[in-house]
């Protein structure tokens, strides 16, 4: 089967930030029309720019037989929920708040025909709770894509008891098609990648608020001792700690003390010391 074959020849995301621009970038080349929907008409503009210029990146690195005005036609942004008509598969990738992708799926499987696939790119969030206000929660399951989408090579397909065993299959194969490696998880907190992501994350935060060592030389000691591509508190900065201190309480609450989130965190999260999108987190990204 080509790739072109193996994804819905029609796909949408609802929401152009970061995350949702990069799964535009990947369905967009593994060959399908992608509909992104955006809550306004600047943050449309601003998702459109992010996903053509990650589509530029990748016909200048070559390896793709479409030109960029080629893949670019077939991307179309739209601040209208009814532009999902006539997909096959809609990933939701709006903010990491429970009440906000309810309503958000919700509203997108109104759009859609009986036969379509939904999916969220929550990274942390129950996907069963997800799915109780669906009229077809067989047809839903977690997507969670990784930061940034167009370089990493791991999808988590996060399957609820609700989920189909189709829905399961198409999940890996649409993974692969985007030449990514899809990691199957049962429906629990956290999942996989996340919960032990986040815990590491909050012990080295510890280790800063304690005086055990510096931002630098904990995030050398994972690199250079167990070979981690990026350190903890860099990754920390690059996901955003708001973002990870959300996730961080979420899992306080189903999971328990080990997920608490150090007061250090906390602090800089109310100072705006949020990482890279800041400018300032755990290090300076200002330069």
């Amino acid at each position: 089967m080509s790739t072109q074959e193996s994804v819905p020849s029609r796909v949408g995301v609802l929401g152009g930030g970061r995350m949702g621009a990069g799964i535009a970038h990947g369905f967009v080349l593994a060959g399908a029309t992608v509909v992104v929907v955006e809550r306004d008409e600047k943050s449309a503009g601003a998702a459109r720019e992010r996903v053509e210029s990650s589509l530029a990146k990748s016909v200048e690195r070559g390896g793709f037989d479409a030109d960029l005005d080629e893949l670019t036609a077939r991307l179309f942004v739209s601040t209208d929920y009814g532009s999902f008509a006539g997909c096959g598969l809609v990933v939701e990738a709006v903010p990491e708040d429970l009440e906000l992708k309810i309503a958000a799926l919700s509203s997108v499987e109104a759009q859609l025909d009986d036969s379509a696939w939904l999916a969220s790119n929550t990274s942390s969030l129950s996907v069963a709770e997800l799915a109780r206000v669906l009229r077809r929660p067989d047809r839903f399951c977690g997507l969670h894509f990784f930061n940034p989408v167009p370089a990493s090579l791991l999808v988590e397909v996060v399957l609820a008891k609700t989920t189909s065993a189709e829905l399961a299959g198409r999940a890996r194969q649409w993974v692969g098609a985007l030449g990514k490696t899809p990691v199957v998880v049962n429906d629990a907190p956290g999942f996989a990648s996340s919960r032990l992501g986040v815990v590491i994350a909050l012990e080295a935060i510890r280790m800063v608020e304690e005086g055990v060592a510096s931002a630098d030389d904990i995030d050398a000691a994972m690199v250079l001792g167990y070979k981690f591509p990026v350190g903890p508190l860099r990754l920390t900065d690059i996901v955003g700690l708001d973002v990870r201190l959300g996730i961080a309480e979420y899992l306080h609450s189903t999971l328990g003390e080990r997920f608490a989130p150090p007061q250090l965190m906390r602090t800089m999260v109310a100072r705006g010391e949020l990482g890279r999108k800041s400018g300032k987190g755990f290090y300076d990204w200002n330069n």
